[in-house]
């Protein structure tokens, strides 16, 4: 299964829908993850931390999200 993890738009909104940890699960159980470029930067995760977790970043397209 595509899980696509967008970047907030609200205003002062900090949250992600997913940590690094939670994508390293899913993606061990055979899912792919696609983050939003930059898409955990507010909740002081980086885009690097992502990919070593197994996920793919992406710029914001409405072919992904």
């Amino acid at each position: 299964m595509k899980i696509g993890v967008p970047k907030e738009i609200k205003p002062q909104e900090n949250r992600i829908g997913l940590t690094p940890d939670s994508v390293k699960s899913l993606v061990s159980n055979g899912h792919e993850v696609l983050v939003e470029n930059d898409g955990g930067f507010e909740a002081g995760f980086d885009n690097n931390q992502y990919k070593s977790a197994g996920a793919k970043i992406v710029q914001k397209s409405r072919r992904y999200f």
